[in-house]
């Protein structure tokens, strides 16, 4: 397994099941049962170590002093179109660029990354795309918005009813499984790995540039 995909696996591997409960939590009603609400719509996110990239005049001299220019994803923004069999989400964000070298008007240009992830680690789909950042001459900083879509069909992000019985069936003291967490099934989370997505975007970074953000 490359450098890369070691480090995509580690960011994207929780659950997401966090937020407000109209977006998926778990709120626990009464100290007993568990109503669940939860989302067909991926959640949308930025991958550790691919939020910003380092770019060097000269290759190899990694030294701060042959620094080119720094570039950093903000502003991440979701939108999700759920009426359909197929749900379509789309990210935006901002690229912000500082240049050390302000003479003359200059164009940098960033590959991005779209990627749809199932269960946290099965990548469903990869689609890159280029944001291009314009520097007028003298200008130390710049900026540039782009975004990305993707679809995941409903079906599949959508939990079976028996497994959603199992996690929101309303539980009274006394009861055998009362104090049981339902989460702790191995089906019951299986299920829930099966019917998590997550649209992630961040900069298309070589291997020594991913390995530079992750070390420095």
């Amino acid at each position: 397994m490359t450098l890369t995909r070691k480090l995509l696996w580690a960011s994207a591997c929780a659950i997401a099941l966090a937020g407000c409960a109209r977006d998926g939590e778990l709120v626990i009603d009464e100290g007993v049962g568990i109503t669940a609400v939860r989302s067909v719509c991926p959640a949308v996110g930025v991958p550790d170590y691919t939020g910003d990239v380092t770019l060097f005049r000269t290759p190899g001299d990694r030294t701060a002093a042959n620094i080119d220019a720094v570039a950093a994803i903000t502003n991440v923004r979701s939108t999700c179109n759920d009426s359909g069999a197929r749900v379509y989400s789309e990210a935006s964000f901002d690229v912000l660029v500082r240049r050390t070298d302000t003479r003359g008007a200059r164009r940098i240009e960033l590959p991005f990354f779209a990627t749809v992830l199932r269960g946290g680690a099965a990548v469903q789909t990869k689609r890159i795309g280029t944001v291009a950042v314009d520097f007028a001459d003298g200008q130390e900083r710049a900026s540039a918005s782009a975004k990305a879509g993707a679809f995941v069909d409903r079906n599949e992000a959508t939990l079976p009813a028996d497994i959603r019985e199992q996690i929101t069936r309303r539980r009274k003291a006394g009861d055998p499984d009362a104090a049981l967490d339902p989460l702790a099934d191995p089906q019951v989370r299986a299920a829930l790995n099966r019917a998590t997505f997550e649209l992630l975007v961040g900069f298309q970074l070589t291997e020594q540039q991913l390995a530079y953000n992750a070390t420095r």
